[in-house]
C-alpha cells in the first residue's frame, strides 16, 4: 500500500472521486474538506465571479451609505465586492456609519466577520424568502430605508419581499457570474473517461453552465454516472428544471452542509 493510500485509508471518502463545480477562486475550501475525508477531488471550474457594478449607481449608493439603517447581504460573494468597492471609496470602515447587518447565510456572515462586522440578523433557512421574513420579525421594516447587496443573477426576492413591507429600498449588484468553457481542460477529459462517484453544485449558475456545456461534458460509455448534490434548495430548484434528478442536499447551505451531505449519502450505502 502507498504512503498516500495509508493516509486516507479509513476515511468515509476514500476512493470516491468527487467533481466540484465552483468558480475557482471559491473553491478551496471544499477542495481541502473533501480531500482530507479521503476524497479524490476533479476541478470544474464551471463558473467565473467578477467585479461587475454600474459606476453611476455606485457612486449614487455610496454617497448616501451612511443613511442606511440596513445593509442586506445576499451571498458572499456579493459581500467581497461590496467592500472591494467600499475601501476605494472610503480608508475608514467606520464610514459605513450605524446600519444593521443581514446575512443570507452563515457563509455570508463569516465574510463580514472576517472585517470584523457582526451579523443582525440571519434566517435559519438560507434563501431570500427567510432572509425577508427574519427581516420583517427583527423589526417593522416599515419606511426603513435599506440596501440589498446582489448579484447580476441572483434572483430579486429579497428586494421584492422588503418593498412590500413597505421598506425604502435601493439595490447595488456588485458582481456578475460567467459561464468558463472547461471542455478542452484535462480535467474535462479525465471525467469523460472515468466519470465520478458525485458531482457538487453550489449554485443555480454552475447548473446553468454545465447544462450549456453538456454535449462536451457527456460521459464515455462505462464511464462511472455521478450522484448529484446539491448546497440547498434553491441549486436543487434549477438541478430539477433541467431535469437533472438530485441524490442529495446539504441540509445548512454551506461548505460544511455540503460536505455532510455527501458522506451520509456514501455512509448509508446508497451511494453508487
Amino acid at each position: 500500500m502507498s504512503e498516500s493510500a495509508k493516509s486516507t485509508a479509513g476515511l468515509p471518502l476514500t476512493g470516491r472521486r468527487i467533481v466540484i463545480t465552483r468558480a475557482r477562486e471559491q473553491a478551496g475550501e471544499l477542495r481541502e474538506k473533501l480531500a482530507a475525508l479521503g476524497a479524490t477531488v476533479v476541478e470544474l471550474p464551471l463558473i467565473e465571479i467578477v467585479s461587475e457594478v454600474d459606476a453611476a449607481t455606485a457612486d449614487e449608493v455610496f454617497g448616501e451609505i451612511a443613511s442606511y439603517e440596513w445593509l442586506v447581504f445576499t451571498s458572499a460573494n456579493g459581500v467581497r465586492h461590496f467592500f472591494a468597492e467600499f475601501f476605494r471609496r472610503f480608508r475608514d470602515i467606520r464610514a459605513i456609519g450605524g446600519a444593521r447587518l443581514a446575512a443570507v447565510g452563515p457563509g455570508t456572515a463569516k465574510e463580514l466577520a472576517a472585517l470584523h462586522l457582526e451579523v443582525d440578523v440571519m434566517p435559519t433557512e438560507h434563501v431570500g424568502e427567510a432572509l425577508v421574513k427574519a427581516l420583517c420579525d427583527y423589526q417593522s421594516v416599515e419606511h426603513v430605508k435599506m440596501l440589498v447587496v446582489t448579484g447580476d443573477r441572483n434572483r430579486d426576492v429579497v428586494m421584492q419581499g422588503l418593498l412590500e413591507a413597505q421598506a425604502i429600498v435601493d439595490q447595488l449588484p456588485v458582481y456578475g457570474t460567467d459561464s468558463v468553457e472547461v471542455g478542452g481542460t484535462d480535467a474535462a477529459a479525465d471525467f469523460r473517461q472515468h466519470g465520478a462517484d458525485a458531482i457538487l453544485f453550489a449554485s443555480g449558475s454552475a447548473v446553468e453552465s454545465f447544462v450549456k456545456q453538456a454535449s462536451t461534458l457527456a460521459l464515455r460509455q462505462g464511464a462511472k454516472r455521478p450522484l448529484t448534490g446539491s448546497m440547498g434548495p434553491v441549486t436543487s430548484d434549477g438541478l430539477r428544471k433541467v431535469g437533472v434528478p438530485v441524490d442529495f442536499e446539504a441540509a445548512v447551505a454551506t461548505v460544511d452542509g455540503l460536505v455532510a451531505a455527501a458522506v451520509k449519502k456514501f455512509a448509508t450505502g446508497s451511494g453508487k
